[in-house]
């Protein structure tokens, strides 16, 4: 048996939207951190006649991973035998939280250590991003960036920007409800695609943002990330907002949360947040704020747990 770990991550520049849906080609690039105290655990084995997956205990009812591995096995010739495959995650699913990041990205380990093929990073990437654009993301730590100069598969592969060591920042998760969502990412961005008059605008914007964010990461510089993780987050929020029908993943906590991160804004705390397809707030800040965000955010009504995500 073959067990890879795998940690979700919360992309700063958001990709939302894809560019071609069957290789999960991001429209734009992205720049994510991870989130270290979650976790996803993936044990395979061979399994005798068929593929047998199962997620926190439950049958895969969703048919992605068979998807994936279908197309590796086809498109990609790979030589994969039946899977006996056993997923865990220490953090709800389906819920903005990135759980196929992690998923796919330690799925995507685990078969690589079983089937000996020694791929690099970049390799691992692209073949984990077959499953979940952003589990690309999630085959390395630390500052991750997600992108490409044209669609095509190997174009599109995750390289560490920056070592997470070399800039620690801490990062506060306010979970905002348990449920899961009633929209998968991967509809919302078709719909987005297909509906929002402010897609395109959003796709020119958000390429600038990619750039400013990987400059600020370059030079550690925690104000200009923050002004490009807001844009970023608030033009892909306008984007889901005038979708037809409009998205709305966050509820009436997550913006309460909102509101009391830019007050503490106001008062000169450097802290920031961003969140993605879920009602769930990540709020990233410099280390020595920790408690102080972290008490804050507890305090706000609604929030159901904070998890600090980067001790």
């Amino acid at each position: 048996m073959i067990s890879a770990v795998a940690h979700p991550n919360v992309a700063l520049i958001k990709y939302w939207g894809k560019s071609h849906d069957a290789l999960r080609i991001p429209a734009t690039p992205s720049i994510s951190i991870p989130l270290l105290a979650l976790r996803t655990e993936t044990r395979i084995e061979v399994a005798p006649t068929h593929d047998e997956i199962t997620i926190s205990g439950q049958p895969d009812t969703s048919g992605r991973i068979g998807r994936w591995l279908h197309c590796l096995r086809g498109d990609f010739e790979l030589d994969i035998p039946p899977l006996a495959v056993r997923s865990h995650s220490n953090f709800p699913l389906a819920a903005g939280l990135a759980s196929s990041a992690s998923g796919f990205a330690a799925l995507t380990l685990a078969i690589n250590t079983l089937l000996d093929l020694d791929l690099d990073t970049a390799s691992l990437s692209r073949l984990a991003r077959l499953g979940s654009a952003s589990a690309a993301r999630s085959i390395t730590t630390g500052f991750v960036s997600l992108d490409g100069q044209a669609s095509t598969h190997d174009a599109w592969r995750a390289r560490k920007a920056l070592d997470w060591e070399d800039w620690p920042l801490g990062v506060c998760v306010a979970i905002c409800s348990h449920a899961s969502k009633a929209v998968s990412s991967a509809d919302g961005m078709r719909l987005s695609r297909d509906t929002s008059p402010a897609y395109t605008a959003w796709l020119e914007g958000n390429r600038r943002m990619y750039a400013r964010a990987a400059r600020a990461v370059a030079e550690r510089d925690f104000d200009a990330l923050s002004a490009a993780a807001r844009w970023s987050f608030f033009g892909m929020l306008t984007v889901m907002q005038t979708s037809d029908p409009p998205l709305r993943y966050l509820n009436a906590s997550t913006f309460a949360v909102i509101q009391a991160i830019d007050a503490l804004r106001e008062q000169g705390v450097p802290v920031f947040f961003t969140c993605d397809a879920g009602p769930q707030v990540k709020c990233i800040h410099l280390p020595e704020c920790a408690e102080l965000v972290e008490a804050r955010i507890q305090a706000v009504p609604g929030v159901q747990e904070v998890i600090r995500a980067c001790p």
